[in-house]
């Protein structure tokens, strides 16, 4: 499939949860690459702290993805700073932790408010625009957990199960648009997101990593990207495998680090914060 190019030197760019973690990464490296980054966060002070530490290729906005009101002020404020934009990267997340049985349902639907509706809240106002003008990319952050379960993450898989599928979806209504809808999918990112889990021999990637990819995908367009690319296959080949076979290698990769590798005082500042929003 091919695309209109982008350009990222001048290219606007607008990116959730940006105060920190992945989303911070991801738009150091858009500045880097010349482009001007809106870093929309729940937390407007660390948002506009970030972009004027990154100068004046950045602009820090307060955005609530859950609320579509808040998501289209951030993009009009996006547009009104530096024109249409050229890049969405839906990169706001939560990741509560714990045995499905013990999780509440408040934060349970605060997951899936986060996680997926922030997503379709951002394509549904940042696409028709890009429609309208032939060319546009829209990145959505999910994980490699939303192709291979992990114990002690039920809703968190599922609700990024719901933005693979979500992507893969609307990237097959925009064939012949010119404007292309990708995935990048991380293992687990050494943010706070998933502080205080022992992922043992599961391999673990920084955020710049996660950053690199999602900066690739305005060039190669690609439908999916793993970071790193050997565990997206070995996600994609485990429905090949037998489920005792896959069983004995799931106990051999400690899959139940999110409820048994838990350090309790270093996760509980991350949760106590979400369970806050």
């Amino acid at each position: 499939m091919s695309y209109p190019r982008i350009d990222l030197a001048g290219a606007t760019i607008a990116i959730t949860g940006a105060a920190r973690g992945i989303g911070l990464a991801t738009a150091r490296a858009f500045v880097e690459a010349g482009a001007y980054v809106a870093l929309g966060d729940l937390d407007e002070a660390m948002a506009v702290q970030a972009a004027a530490e990154l100068g004046d290729h950045a602009m820090g906005h307060v955005l609530d993805v859950t609320d579509k009101g808040s998501y289209a002020a951030f993009l009009q404020a996006t547009t009104r700073w530096r024109g249409p934009l050229d890049v969405l990267v839906n990169n706001a997340g939560v990741m509560p932790n714990g045995p499905f049985l013990e999780q509440s349902d408040r934060i349970d639907q605060l997951t899936m408010d986060v996680n997926v509706f922030g997503v379709i809240h951002g394509m549904r106002l940042a696409l028709p625009a890009m429609v309208e003008r032939g060319y546009g990319h829209v990145v959505n952050v999910a994980s490699l957990a939303g192709k291979f379960p992990l114990k002690g993450l039920a809703v968190y898989n599922a609700s990024k199960y719901a933005v693979v599928g979500l992507t893969a979806a609307t990237r097959l209504e925009m064939d012949g648009t010119g404007v292309s809808v990708s995935a990048v999918l991380p293992s687990a990112v050494r943010t706070e997101l998933s502080s205080g889990i022992d992922y043992g021999i599961l391999p673990a990637v920084d955020p710049e990593d996660i950053a690199a990819a999602v900066v690739r995908s305005v060039r190669t367009r690609a439908a999916e990207t793993a970071v790193p690319g050997y565990v997206g296959l070995m996600a994609n080949a485990s429905g090949l495998v037998p489920e005792p076979v896959l069983r004995a290698l799931r106990k051999v990769a400690h899959d139940d680090a999110a409820i048994n590798g838990v350090d309790d005082s270093v996760r509980r500042v991350y949760l106590d914060r979400i369970e806050k929003q």
